[in-house]
């Protein structure tokens, strides 16, 4: 069985083909037969994990696993105590109530990469970083809870799937991991 851990770059569509020219996975990753276990948006960076094992890739991405994905949120001005109450609690959106997330605010992450193109900056609005972890994956989920609460998401970095993390990935790079159940906790 195949795993692979990837830091997607932003503007790197989450699948190996693209009739448009757009970068796609196939511009970083050449091992035959694996397949990304769920999605990250072209507009959001991060941890994608790849797999040849079906059973595998349902269990990393089917919503009733629950299993956690954590980002790195950075959001326009500084969420109050109601917004990241709001978000821990579960959000209404059009396609329902979320799940209870994990919450709270944090620096800007200490290896941050540069973004190309650079998160537009406004004098004016300040902005704040936020971890979110949830455990089911609809369309731009966390990017449409962060708006629910008034603070629409600058930039969205998935930083851990599971017991998956980007630690020691640089954007960009990809590795071959070991199932966490089989492989030592980091």
């Amino acid at each position: 069985m195949t795993l692979i851990l990837f830091n997607k770059p932003f503007g790197v569509l989450p699948q190996f083909t693209d009739g448009e020219g757009r970068a796609t996975l196939a511009d970083y990753i050449s091992v035959p037969g694996v397949y990304p276990a769920g999605r990250l948006d072209r507009d959001s960076e991060g941890l994608l994990l790849l797999t040849d094992n079906g059973r595998q890739q349902s269990r990393i991405s089917d919503p009733k696993f629950k299993m956690p994905k954590t980002y790195w949120v950075q959001v326009e001005r500084i969420p109050d105590f109601e917004a990241i109450d709001a978000l821990r609690r579960g959000v209404t959106l059009k396609d329902g109530k979320t799940r209870p997330a994990e919450v709270k605010r944090m620096d800007a992450p200490a290896a941050l990469w540069p973004r190309d193109p650079p998160v537009r900056v406004r004098k004016t609005v300040e902005d704040c970083w936020i971890s979110i972890t949830i455990t089911e994956g609809r369309n731009r989920q966390v990017r449409r809870m962060t708006a629910a609460v008034g603070h629409p998401t600058l930039r969205l970095i998935r930083s851990r799937v599971g017991d998956w993390s980007l630690d020691g990935l640089a954007n960009g790079d990809w590795r071959h991991s070991e199932d966490p159940k089989k492989a030592p906790k980091s």
